[in-house]
């Protein structure tokens, strides 16, 4: 990929110095990166993105299938799960 803008910012020394520190350890040049931070920042929020829409696809589907639950289903199954946890719990303690 060819280089064609350069990016200035400011920080404070001792960060510089322990990035550039860290860089030279793994044998990197800084800027590469530095690249790599950037693509992964911009690449997550495209995934997180993704991954919402996905979410909330699923759930209109489930919604038009009337795969639905009141909020008295819901909280009733939870109830049941908490139960179950509690139960097992205690008898793994005994």
């Amino acid at each position: 990929m060819a280089k064609e803008a350069v990016f200035t910012m400011k920080l404070e020394p001792e960060l510089r110095d322990a990035f550039m520190a860290a860089a030279q350890r793994e044998d990197r040049p800084a800027s590469q990166i530095v690249r790599e931070m950037m693509r992964d920042f911009v690449n997550q929020d495209r995934e997180y993105v993704a991954w919402l829409q996905k979410k909330v696809d699923e759930a209109r589907a489930d919604v038009a299938a009337g795969r639905v639950y009141s909020q008295e289903e819901v909280k009733a199954h939870m109830d049941e799960l908490f139960a179950d946890l509690e139960r097992k719990s205690r008898e793994a303690a005994e």
